[in-house]
């Protein structure tokens, strides 16, 4: 019954993001299709857990790992910042993750020493920032050690665990062109592009950047949505994505708990209504209690 509705009837919507909510909304039809059965038979709770006497089905709860985590010094990241988040986002970055990179820096509109940033000479917008990321590729390339194989661009709103990322690049060969986080698609249905979203964060293999700078693609605007283009440039370069569900365009709180419960998250992003440092030490501190101005610290992760 859907392969024909397909047939006859295309997707509605140019972009793609939750695949599980599009396909669920595709056969409910506005309550006019099949209603969705739970089967509570069917869990995702971990394969040692208790529960898991009753489920027909079971998770393993693991980190991918493929050999020695990649080592802190081979991961480059750069936080795109401009001066107006300066005093609220970057001290939430120092209070979490900045201790576990070896090789930081701050991309700025504005050049002040006392974090430091960088001025990069690209005004901000409130749209996209292509630009600015456009510009962090290059100083990548032509600045930091050509033995650094790895790049990871984020937003100075993203709590990200570069501890757990060491070991998921350790899946990935960093002399092919890889380009890895949470993939996002565009006008799929009609022969678009896929793309890894910004705010969870973007990796990029230095051979992936080489190619790219390479390439004549480059922002049809400063403020073109930088993520986009760099989909439709790698599409153009036919230079797959790489998909990894541990990354997170959004907040805990907006997915459902049965979808986190069978993952060790790598990202998320967006600091609005929760406490960011909070969430950093209760979902992706390398330790699940962290000691935090002295004192250990644990949250409910019901409560985030």
């Amino acid at each position: 019954r859907l392969a024909k509705k397909l047939k006859s009837e295309p997707l509605k919507s140019d972009f793609t993001i939750d695949l599980k909510h599009e396909i669920a909304l595709y056969i409910w039809q506005k309550g006019e299709g099949p209603h969705l059965t739970p089967v509570p038979e069917f869990c995702t709770d971990d394969v040692n857990s208790y529960k898991a006497d009753h489920c027909a089905t079971t998770f393993s709860n693991f980190l991918p790992l493929c050999g020695e985590p990649v080592k802190k010094e081979d991961v480059f990241v750069a936080v795109k910042t401009c001066q107006k988040f300066h005093g609220d986002r970057i001290p939430v970055v120092k209070q979490t993750w900045e201790r576990e990179a070896a090789l930081i820096e701050y991309y700025s509109d504005y050049a002040d020493i006392s974090i430091p940033t960088i001025d990069l000479g690209v005004p901000n917008t409130d749209r996209g920032h292509c630009g600015k990321t456009f510009a962090i590729l290059e100083r990548f390339l032509n600045h930091s050690s050509s033995r650094t194989p790895w790049l990871v661009i984020v937003d100075d709103d993203t709590l990200i665990s570069i501890f757990r990322l060491q070991k998921l690049l350790s899946c990935y060969d960093p002399n092919e062109p890889v380009f890895l986080g949470e993939r996002y698609g565009y006008g799929l249905g009609t022969g678009g592009y896929s793309y890894i979203t910004g705010g969870g964060g973007m990796v990029f293999s230095r051979i992936a950047v080489q190619k790219l700078l390479a390439s004549k693609c480059r922002c049809y605007s400063m403020d073109a949505p930088d993520d986009m283009v760099l989909g439709m440039c790698f599409s153009g370069l036919g230079i797959p994505i790489t998909h990894s569900p541990l990354f997170h365009q959004a907040r805990p709180m907006d997915y459902p708990k049965g979808y986190l419960s069978h993952q060790i998250p790598v990202s998320f992003h967006k600091h609005w209504n929760i406490d960011p440092v909070k969430v950093y030490f209760t979902w992706l501190a390398p330790n699940t209690e962290e000691p935090l101005n002295g004192k250990k610290v644990g949250y409910n992760r019901e409560d985030l």
